[in-house]
């Protein structure tokens, strides 16, 4: 039994999507308490986020959004992108040394999820087991993807495409058989909303064009089933209880998502500032050239592309591309593919539409009609900054078309070897293997896997090429995923920070000098105005400015007014920034005491 488990198609789906994850982020997991992918910015802060939200589940759940950074604002969380469905992994360890290994065990285990997603996905959708392996890999390691390495609330996307698969296998849908109301699975309709809600939880970066496409998704089954009503004069096979789990899963997911909105519509109320106009879209916009060049960190084309990359104002939002294996593939399967051609159709129109719409306001009279359009008419759609970031729609597109056309390779190639009677009942045949194996894998075309035995000597060498020449595709794909990702080691934590009366300024406070210090506050979570968004809060900039004259009297009575105990000087940090002259003042008369630790200062005020 437990042989024939670990030989089942999920059980080696998931183990493979996590070998692969180990090996395409390498080497990310070489020093994981150390290090950490792209740069020591932005992924300080996401192992931050992680980190405080386990803390905050801890001590006081109700008190999530009021973090330590950026003292003494309230609901400073929401201040940016939030990874708050990552928060359970965040009551696992404590301290800068489990945040930052448990960012990268996140950071590995994302990539398959993304992989394991978009593989449930296409083999619902009716793709062959290679078809879909090389649908997982062009999606979860296309190569635009390595350019936000340290963007974890941007490729955490793995979850939209594992609900979509759930969702669809509830529903009995495939884009190779349509819907088939026998197939309804109402468990995994509603695991799929919940699944969709997470997702939802982990940023609205991404999060935010994924509910308008459920919305539209939604709305095209509602007009579906009452056409089909309308035409035949009675009740589709829909079913109470799969209508029950539709209604309770998308309770949770609108949940979701009012919860995430609410949050940052509190903070753009209390801090107006903290509205994006579109002049930010306008400066993200890429050329419809960026499509197709790919990013530095891309090990196949980063050098390639170097001459090209340089024509883009912002190459890590600009340079876009998918991947060529997947696009040349995905053009097959127009042509060339198990599912309907209708289908192949909306999936070439949706790629199209929404590569459209990703070059912002570069598509026509600055993006109008286009993607400044929807963020004039869309709620929230204005708070996208970047429209290149559509770009985890299009790969999904193309990787779907792409195992369309894989799996119909393998069905050419294996079935006459396999299953000679087939071509006399080809329908007959895939539909009863697909009723025997429709608990075994999700909706795909089983006929392909149950392979004769093969004749031995040089016809068994010979299908044995044949097989092996069939991998070809994912070895094109998983060249293209191959990172050269820098893994810089973060900013070792101060001891003069530890065991200083808290609240805490640290300076320089300034720019992303202010990353690594949201990480450092992960040793026992002390407040500090410290913290970095595309905004500056009110407070903040008052500190800023008054504690640059630090320490005189008015500089430290104010900073005793706002309830302040302490000031970490860092140095090494200070050379041309506006605090550079403070560590040669004098404290005398001031009533703080100024001591020398490794090489910082701190001064501590009561």
């Amino acid at each position: 039994m437990s042989w024939r488990w670990l030989r089942h198609e999920w059980t080696l789906a998931i183990l493979g999507g996590l070998l692969l994850a180990m090996v395409l982020t390498w080497p990310t997991m070489r020093d994981p308490k150390h290090t950490v992918p792209g740069d020591i910015g932005d992924p300080t802060v996401f192992a931050w986020q992680v980190a405080w939200g386990g803390h905050a589940l801890r001590t006081d759940p109700l008190g999530i959004w009021d973090s330590n950074t950026f003292y003494p604002s309230p609901n400073s969380l929401a201040f940016t992108d939030t990874l708050l469905g990552y928060a359970p992994f965040g009551m696992i360890g404590s301290g800068m040394d489990a945040a930052v290994l448990r960012y990268n065990l996140l950071y590995v285990l994302l990539h398959a999820l993304a992989f394991i997603g978009a593989y449930a996905l296409t083999r619902q959708l009716g793709a062959h087991p290679i078809g879909a392996a090389v649908a997982g890999v062009a999606w979860a390691y296309a190569p635009w993807r390595l350019a936000h390495a340290g963007h974890m609330n941007v490729i955490s996307t793995g979850g939209i495409a594992l609900s979509l698969a759930m969702i669809a296998r509830g529903h009995g849908w495939s884009l190779r058989h349509g819907h088939r109301p026998e197939r309804h699975r109402p468990g995994w309709a509603l695991a799929g909303w919940l699944v969709a809600a997470w997702q939802i939880t982990l940023g609205l970066a991404t999060g935010l064009v994924f509910v308008y496409v459920v919305l539209i998704v939604c709305l095209a089954a509602a007009a579906f089933f009452a056409w089909s009503w309308w035409r035949r004069r009675e009740r589709p096979g829909f079913g109470r209880r799969l209508l029950v789990a539709d209604l309770v899963g998308g309770a949770f997911f609108g949940a979701a998502t009012l919860y995430m909105g609410t949050a940052y519509l509190q903070v753009v109320d209390l801090n107006p500032q903290a509205g994006r106009s579109l002049d930010w879209t306008r400066m993200f916009s890429p050329p419809w050239q960026g499509l197709f060049i790919a990013p530095t960190e891309s090990w196949l084309w980063g050098d390639r592309h170097a001459v090209a990359r340089e024509q883009l104002s912002w190459p890590p939002e600009m340079a876009l591309m998918p991947g060529l294996a997947v696009i040349v593939l995905a053009g097959m399967g127009l042509f060339f593919s198990v599912f309907r051609l209708r289908h192949r159709v909306l999936l070439a129109l949706g790629v199209v539409v929404t590569a459209l719409l990703s070059l912002g306001s570069t598509l026509g009279r600055d993006g109008d009609p286009g993607y400044l359009t929807l963020s004039k008419v869309l709620p929230g759609w204005d708070a996208l900054r970047t429209p290149g970031r559509l770009m985890v729609w299009i790969s999904l597109l193309l990787a779907i078309l792409a195992a369309g056309a894989v799996s119909a390779i393998v069905a050419a190639v294996l079935r006459p070897a396999s299953r000679p009677e087939a071509s006399e009942k080809p329908a007959a045949s895939d539909e009863s293997d697909e009723a025997r194996q429709s608990d075994k894998a999700d909706g795909g075309d089983e006929a392909e896997e149950e392979s004769g035995k093969p004749a031995g000597g040089l016809r068994s060498v010979r299908q044995l090429a044949v097989r092996a020449a069939l991998l070809l595709p994912l070895a094109l794909v998983l060249v293209e995923g191959i990172n050269r990702t820098p893994h810089p080691e973060v900013p070792p934590y101060p001891s003069a920070m530890r065991g200083a009366p808290e609240p805490i300024l640290v300076l320089p406070s300034e720019g992303v000098l202010e990353m690594p210090v949201m990480l450092w506050s992960t040793n026992g979570f002390p407040r500090i105005p410290n913290g970095i968004v595309t905004w500056v809060p009110t407070t903040q900039e008052q500190i800023r400015s008054v504690s640059t004259a630090f320490p005189d009297a008015s500089s430290v009575a104010y900073l005793r007014q706002m309830g302040f105990r302490s000031v970490l000087v860092v140095r090494s940090w200070v050379p041309g920034t506006p605090w550079e002259a403070v560590p040669d003042r004098p404290v005398d008369g001031l009533g703080i005491v100024r001591e020398e630790i490794d090489g910082n200062i701190l001064y501590r005020l009561n």
